[in-house]
Order: structure tokens, then sequence, then C-alpha cells
């Protein structure tokens, strides 16, 4: 039976949890269902190498241990995607939870269409290969770009500062691609979320955007990336 993907569904709410389990097993998702961030971690760890959780989708309040800690424990682990579902719409809730490292979050209450796109999306970075951009590789380019001490392999998929391997997530790996892309060139953040996370053009979130170029230059270099206050980001030649 072909399954959208196994995912790991953590919620201490029973209505949403039942509700959001059933809804993403009518679209084929393999739903595990925890209640206690604890057992969340528990069923991670112990999920096989053979069959991991290709997913979770975690709330930020939980018992036991919150999704937040929950998270860092999971990109600590690898870079399983990690989605947050919060009622908590503050700035720095969201900021707080895309720090930790989560992919993306979700607001409550969420449409269900809204949710299932989000996933599709995080599914899509994470599970296929990236794809390097046409204006990454011209005819005579090699796979290789120098930035600095830094060397990217655009076919590989690999990043090395003095030979040394740099591990970038799925999603900041494709950041990474996208304004290596066009060195030099200022890259909105409309425009990045559109290539990196399949965000349609009208879908604006600035945060999303924001905190995932921190980490990218938390691993590169601060002096890598360079803010244009007003349009977007461009990577230094």
């Amino acid at each position: 039976m072909t399954t959208a993907g196994t995912l790991l569904l953590v919620e201490d709410d029973e209505v949403i949890g039942e509700a959001t389990q059933l809804n993403l097993e009518r679209y084929d998702y393999r739903v595990t269902w925890v209640q206690d961030g604890l057992d969340a971690w528990r069923a991670f760890s112990e999920r096989s190498a053979e069959d991991p959780f290709q997913i979770v989708l975690c709330d930020v309040m939980l018992p036991g241990l919150d999704g937040i800690s929950l998270c860092r424990r999971i990109r600590e682990a690898g870079n399983t995607p990690v989605v947050l579902i919060s009622a908590r719409t503050e700035s720095i809730d969201i900021v707080s939870g895309l720090e930790a490292g989560a992919d993306d979050y979700v607001t409550k209450p969420f449409d269900v269409q809204v949710l299932l796109a989000r996933l599709r999306s995080v599914a899509r970075r994470s599970l296929q290969p990236a794809e390097v951009p046409a204006s990454t590789a011209p005819a005579d380019a090699g796979d290789h770009l120098t930035i600095g001490d830094l060397d990217l392999d655009r076919r590989a998929l690999e990043l090395r500062r003095d030979g040394k391997l740099i591990n970038l997530t799925p999603t900041e790996m494709r950041l990474l691609l996208e304004l290596a892309g066009e060195p030099g060139v200022v890259l909105s953040r409309a425009a990045l979320l559109q290539r990196v996370w399949d965000y349609p053009e009208w879908e604006e979130d600035d945060h999303l955007v924001n905190v995932h170029i921190q980490r990218l230059r938390a691993k590169i270099g601060n002096d890598r990336i360079e803010t244009v206050r007003g349009f977007g980001y461009k990577l230094r030649r």
C-alpha cells in the first residue's frame, strides 16, 4: 500500500489529536499519535533505521517535554523534518520554534488543507534530492563553487570548509543553492519562500526566511550573506 509518509503526531489535546490523525490518514499518511513529549522522544528514538518517521508534527505546549525541546533533540539526532503547531502566534514563540530547528510551523486553529500543503512541501524538500537551480550550473562552470574558504559541491550537495563537511539540513542546502545560483544578486523573501518552501507568491512569512538565514549564517559565517534592508538577501561574491 502506498502511503503519503510515516508521521509522528505529538498533540496532547484529545479532540485536536484525534481529528488531525483521522484527517491525515484520510490522505494516506501512516500516523503514530502520542500525547506526551517524552513519549514522543521514545517513539522517535526507538523507530528502526529501516522504517524511520519521515516527518514530525508537534504541538509546542506538551506535558513531559515541550515541543521546542523535543524539536531540538530531533534536530540533534538528524535531519528529520519537524513542523510545529501552536495556538501561540506571538513572534517570539514562532522564532523560538524555528531557531530550535523546526522546518515550518502552523498556527491553530488551522485549515486541514493548509496543513496538508505545508506537510507536502516539507516532504518534497526532505525526501527528494534537492534540485540544483539551473542558474547555479552555467555551461562553463564546474560542479564546485568557492565562497571564501567554503567549497560547495552543487551536484553532490555537500558543503565543506577546509575539507571538513558542514552539515546542512535539506532546507538550508536549498536556501544556499538559491543564493549561490545568483551570487551578488538580491533575492527577495517572497522569491525565496516560493523557490525553497514552495509557498505561493501571495503568501508571506518573513519569520521563516529570516530565521533560516540566521541558521545558515551560523554555519557558513555571518559575513557570507548580506541583508539588503527592505529588499532581501544576497550571497557575497
